[in-house]
């Protein structure tokens, strides 16, 4: 057989191996964790195709077998994009035509790479979001966990750094699950957005082909298309920075965890400790236990949080319609979308070997962490509170003041009421609303079988 052109702009013409390294950049590398979606968009493709008439039906079913048979070469792992061939656009058409001849070639009728790459991106951007809302579902549950177990045990709370009123540990831990509950809602609108069919937009202005691009965006489990074909290429870079700003906003979360963990750990505060598996050592001070793990945490998560910036300053000043310098956002965007998945996972690991100090406010230094407690019974007491205020603060001054026998806190998402069931109920409700097993049930019916990729 005929070797076939191994890019899909090929016109015959050799590109110099430098410029073509350079331009091609990382793509083939990071392509690989596309060409699964890439194989579910060529399917809805040629179904749609075949509707309009631009394919047989026995075109339409030796695609679609031969697509099936990549498909399982992907999720088995036997899938590479070779040498010398461009993208994962490019190598499922060169598979295709080598085994099916002419009748391969016809698959890339009324669409560019341009809307492939886009509908890749999309679906491949849904998977992850739901492989993160996954395992953020599984740190929240731990941390309500630990909230509930370590309710009663009293913690100092700070403001400016300095010594302020009595928290407890049951609030500190279900403080991070109600933020985490806010996070999804943020990565929930970002879904909602990427969640929109792309495909027939083609180059960025559409096809003479009567194409029916209602018919792919069911196929694909979409909510909805992007109906105007200009905005949908204006989407390429768009949908990264949305989706990396809620990205940012679950790190954000999750590293001040981690720095409240870094400072927790130390002896100055000796809130929390963690097994000497969990901790590291010094190569000069045999004493030290060093929070390199929630150190690292703080550090990855505030790289994430740089995300956004990295992919707005990528298309600052773009015009409308593509251009190659949106193909850079993928060395950022695709490894930022795993390395947010194993901060919330080491998180969770970590959590489940904390061990809190019950005993911290036996230390004397912490007796004017109770003085609010003490204006507030004068007030009860009908003392107005600014004068109340002062009664306490000569007290202080004069090293005369003796902290209450008890605090009562009683109100909505207090010490005494933290209000953990509200909570879950919350994220219950932001969970459901994603729908995922929606999609999930689509793309299983569009390949015909069960398959070990979902």
């Amino acid at each position: 057989m005929k070797k076939q052109n191994q890019k899909l702009w090929d016109k015959g013409v050799a590109v110099d191996k430098w410029v073509e390294q350079f331009t091609v950049g990382e793509d083939r590398k990071l392509d690989i964790h596309l060409a699964k979606h890439d194989v579910l968009g060529s399917i809805a493709h040629i179904i749609m195709l075949q509707s309009i008439g631009l394919l047989s039906e026995e075109e339409l079913s030796l695609l679609k077998n031969g697509l099936a048979v990549i498909y399982d070469d992907i999720v088995q792992g036997h899938f590479s994009i070779k040498n010398g061939v461009e993208d994962v656009h490019s190598q499922v058409e060169l598979l295709l035509t080598e085994k099916l001849g002419d009748v391969g070639k016809k698959i890339h009728s009324g669409r560019s790479r341009n809307d492939q790459v886009l509908l890749d991106m999309r679906l491949f951007i849904r998977e992850q979001i739901q492989l993160i809302c996954k395992n953020i579902q599984g740190l929240f549950d731990e941390l309500i966990h630990l909230s509930e177990k370590n309710k009663e045990v009293l913690l100092p709370g700070y403001t400016h750094l300095q010594i302020a009123m009595p928290s407890s540990f049951g609030l500190w831990f279900a403080a991070y699950a109600e933020s985490l509950v806010d996070d999804l809602l943020q990565l929930q609108a970002a879904y909602k957005i990427i969640n929109k069919n792309p495909l027939g937009s083609a180059a960025g202005y559409g096809s003479s082909f009567p194409l029916n691009r209602t018919m792919t965006t069911k196929l694909l489990g979409f909510d909805d298309l992007n109906y105007n074909v200009v905005y949908a290429q204006m989407g390429r870079g768009k949908s990264e920075r949305v989706v990396s700003q809620a990205m940012a906003s679950v790190a954000e979360t999750i590293g001040k965890m981690a720095m409240d963990i870094t400072l927790f750990m130390s002896q100055n505060f000796g809130f929390v400790s963690f097994p000497d598996a969990l901790v590291t050592g010094s190569s000069i001070m045999p004493h030290k236990k060093n929070p390199d793990l929630f150190e690292i945490l703080r550090g990855r998560c505030n790289r994430l949080k740089a995300l956004p910036n990295q992919i707005m300053m990528m298309t600052a000043n773009l015009p409308s319609g593509y251009h190659r310098d949106l193909q850079l956002i993928k060395e950022n965007f695709l490894p930022a979308l795993f390395e947010l998945i194993d901060c919330v996972k080491i998180l969770h690991f970590a959590l489940k070997e904390i061990r809190v100090n019950k005993t911290i406010l036996d230390d004397p230094k912490y007796a004017n962490l109770f003085t609010v407690e003490a204006v507030n019974e004068l007030v009860m007491q009908g003392v107005p509170f600014r004068d109340a205020y002062k009664q306490i603060g000569e007290k202080v001054e004069t090293g005369h003041f003796v902290q209450p026998e008890k605090t009562n806190y009683s109100h909505e998402g207090s010490i005494g009421n933290h209000c953990n069931d509200q909570i879950k109920s919350a994220m219950d409700g932001v969970m459901k609303s994603f729908n995922f097993s929606k999609n999930q049930k689509v793309l299983l019916k569009l390949l015909g079988k069960d398959h070990p990729g979902f």
